[in-house]
């Protein structure tokens, strides 16, 4: 009798078990939301390199971690990212650097062949994270080079949203935060548009086939005697 109802325990174990498995409930998957950026009405408009753009590396993971009271982070429970963050975070500022600037033209970094843009925007996410009780926090610095490579502006910015607590009101909250700073992005680069390009002074054309002429050796300057005039009488007898 033992070894029959040792094998039915088991089996009824392993039911159980897998039961409890099926029923546990999917963990929740969260993208970045861009907003309702509208489509740019130019076709062209002003050119600008958006990036390289440089996430922190405790970013760039799947997981949605949760700042804690005293600063620390952990993995949060219920819910985590449906893929890459830091091409979410492209994603939202391309689209809403396009609708804010009206253009079509602009390009993520390392740009394509042959594109020339009148602005380049390098910016560094170094936080990016909410927590149950802590906001929504965002630390970044863009800087902006023009045509010609030179630094036109630099920035360091730190902005915040208040959320509900709940793992979408924080991905909410950070989305909102990514929006703001797409807006103090287009704000800065629109003065940059219409640069004049630089144009170099042609150069004389070097004579072709034709090589520079030697100098000829000088001959050596001998001085020349100056007759010497005396005023002395010779008498002779």
């Amino acid at each position: 009798m033992m070894s029959v109802r040792f094998p039915l325990a088991l089996m009824l174990a392993s039911l159980l078990g897998l039961a409890g498995c099926v029923h546990s409930p999917p963990i929740p998957m969260f993208q970045l939301d861009a907003g309702t950026p509208e489509v740019p009405s130019k076709k062209a408009g002003m050119q600008v390199l958006l990036g390289p753009v440089t996430v922190a590396d405790y970013l760039q993971r799947e997981t949605l971690l949760q700042r804690q009271a005293d600063g620390s982070l952990t993995a949060a429970p219920d819910g985590r990212w449906a893929g890459s963050l830091a091409a979410d975070i492209d994603q939202v500022l391309l689209r809403q650097l396009s609708w804010r600037l009206d253009s079509q033209r602009l390009v993520l970094a390392p740009g394509n062949p042959g594109f020339t843009p009148e602005v380049q925007v390098l910016l560094t996410i170094s936080r990016l994270d909410s927590g149950p009780q802590r906001p929504a926090v965002l630390e970044a610095q863009w800087r902006l080079l023009d045509r010609a490579g030179q630094l036109r502006d630099s920035r360091l910015v730190r902005l915040e949203e208040p959320h509900a607590g709940t793992a979408a009101d924080q991905v909410r909250a950070q989305s909102k935060l990514l929006q703001q700073l797409a807006e103090q992005l287009a704000a800065a680069v629109k003065p940059l548009e219409g640069q004049p390009v630089a144009v170099e002074a042609p150069r004389k054309p070097a004579a072709a086939n034709q090589p520079a002429k030697a100098k000829e050796p000088q001959p050596p300057k001998i001085p020349m005697a100056a007759p010497v005039r005396t005023d002395v009488e010779v008498f002779r007898f």
